[in-house]
């Protein structure tokens, strides 16, 4: 879910790490959510709007986004549609310190 041209995570591999409470963060449009629907148990937080999320105060982020923020050091993945952004995503949270 996080290159453009071969998922580093596949669907299956998602679908494991999920059980292991790991945060997913679907960084497509709401538009496109409406559109194509919402992947479940992920929550959704535009690319535009993901710098600023991730840098939120930790009630803000769960008053937002009805999940609690996660640490720098939690699992999080990160989708959208064809793999670009997603990885643009990681590279933003690892800009600020998430391992």
């Amino acid at each position: 879910l996080c290159a453009a041209a071969e998922p580093s995570v596949s669907y299956q591999e998602l679908k494991d790490l999920k059980k292991d409470n790991v945060l997913h963060i679907d960084v497509r449009e709401r538009w496109e959510i409406d559109r194509f629907g919402k992947i479940p148990d992920s929550i959704n937080i535009p690319l535009g709007e993901l710098m600023e999320a991730l840098q939120m105060d930790p009630t803000d982020f769960k008053e937002q986004y009805n999940q609690k923020m996660p640490s720098k050091s939690d699992p999080v993945v990160f989708s959208c549609l064809a793999g670009t952004r997603s990885k643009q995503a990681l590279g933003f949270a690892m800009s600020l310190g998430f391992s």
